[in-house]
């Protein structure tokens, strides 16, 4: 295997990393496996057909479970001393991992033509959360957004056209009316709409806050917007799904279980990751839909999912052979593979365009609306001290959710939070 770059004004230690490959290198991947599908077995028979093709080049792939116990496992194999080579991380931890000064912007390795054609060829979306001061801290691979999935069959039952979901907030309520079903006893036996809220409840807020015509953070990670009137009217229409509408489930509605869930009838809607795609298209025993997330005052959406991320403290062979591998899991062949086998969004135009990628979304076209939606998104809700900032947020919309605060006083209460946090991120 070459390692070749392109680019004759680099410096004398770039060019040694540009020398092929002497000895063995064996690379550490750390890879989340509590992702849904079959994320694991295709990112192992990715890693495998990479070292049959590439024999100087050993890729020992760590699965390390949710994104938080990933990023926890690398911080703390890097501070010990032994950090992976790459690890896929959510896109949100990039302020976190600057801060520990543990990863490599990838521009200083690349060529410029590499910049602009590879790094450049992503989607500018997807790019939103690690490109941050000029610099590329991630490279987008395992990415989604949320969608809505829908029950055709539900629809149909309820007298409602199948092709045709709603496409606004009132629409959605309107829908969601149509769709709830109760037994004689009045006990619901299918709800109209399902929202998760435990896990990652400030992802499916964010797009409501969005489509509402509001951002929760500044691009710098160092201000939030939540008690902005918008924001406060986003986290009212989420709870009102339930109060006043009933059409949601009254109380926290888990995150994990959601999938399972609309498979089996217990909402007619159900706004999950695109993520898990895969999984109920394969499982779903109805007739299946794929809509864009409702609008209020536009269309919106929060990007989510992870990065390749470049850990520091490794020579310069081991380093170019781990971009290597990215460059080639990232190109249009292997990653329109990743994408069919998980229902993550394949993050470059050019995926889209393979032979695979075009047959692939004749036979499902649901594929198509996490791209489409791409047109209206903005980066994930991303800060310093993220961990802490974002459960200030979700301890504010379950607050919400179970009536212990109204939404103006949540999230009042977690802006004064999250501002004696930040403020010290604050030049």
């Amino acid at each position: 295997m070459k390692h070749v770059l392109k680019s004759s004004s680099l410096c004398g230690a770039m060019l040694a990393l540009s020398m092929s490959t002497a000895l063995a290198v064996d690379l550490e991947l750390y890879f989340p496996v509590a992702v849904g599908g079959e994320a694991a077995n295709t990112i192992q028979a990715m890693t495998d057909e990479y070292m049959a093709q590439n024999a100087d080049v050993k890729i020992n792939a760590i699965y390390t479970g949710s994104y938080a116990d990933t990023t926890t496992r690398a911080i703390t194999a890097a501070r010990g001393g032994n950090p992976p080579h790459l690890a896929i991380l959510s896109a949100v931890d990039v302020f976190m991992l600057q801060d520990e000064n543990l990863i490599d912007a990838w521009d200083g390795y690349l060529s410029e033509d590499e910049l602009q054609n590879w790094v450049g060829g992503f989607y500018e979306a997807f790019r939103a959360n690690t490109h941050k001061n000029g610099k590329t801290w991630g490279i987008p691979f395992q990415r989604s957004t949320p969608v809505m999935y829908y029950n055709k069959d539900a629809f149909k039952a309820a007298g409602l056209d199948p092709e045709a979901p709603p496409s606004t907030w009132e629409q959605l309520v309107e829908t969601g009316r149509k769709l709830t079903v109760r037994d004689a006893n009045g006990t619901v036996t299918q709800w109209g709409v399902r929202i998760p809220s435990s896990g990652f409840p400030y992802w499916p807020f964010q797009a409501l806050a969005i489509a509402n015509g509001a951002e929760l953070m500044n691009a710098e990670g160092t201000e939030t917007y939540f008690d902005r009137p918008e924001v406060i009217e986003a986290l009212q229409f989420l709870v009102d799904l339930s109060k006043k509408h009933q059409i949601l489930a009254p109380g926290i509605v888990d995150w994990g279980a959601t999938p399972r869930a609309f498979l089996d009838g217990e909402a007619g809607m159900a706004i999950t990751t695109t993520g898990n795609l895969t999984n109920i298209r394969t499982n779903a025993t109805f007739d299946l839909g794929v809509a864009m997330l409702p609008k209020n005052k536009q269309y919106g959406v929060a990007t989510g999912g992870g990065d390749f991320f470049l850990f520091k403290g490794h020579d310069q062979e081991a380093t170019r052979a781990a971009i290597d591998f990215v460059k080639w899991a990232t190109a249009p062949e292997q990653a329109a593979a990743w994408s069919i086998a998980t229902g993550y969004v394949a993050p470059r135009p050019d995926i889209w365009e393979t032979d695979k990628m075009k047959e692939y979304v004749k036979e499902v076209p649901g594929a198509l609306v996490a791209r489409n939606q791409l047109e209206h998104a903005v980066a994930e809700f991303s800060t310093y001290e993220n961990a802490r900032v974002r459960q200030i947020l979700n301890d504010a919309i379950a607050a919400a959710i179970v009536g212990d605060k109204s939404p103006e006083q949540a999230l009042t209460d977690a802006q004064g939070e999250a501002d004696a946090i930040l403020k010290l991120y604050r030049q």
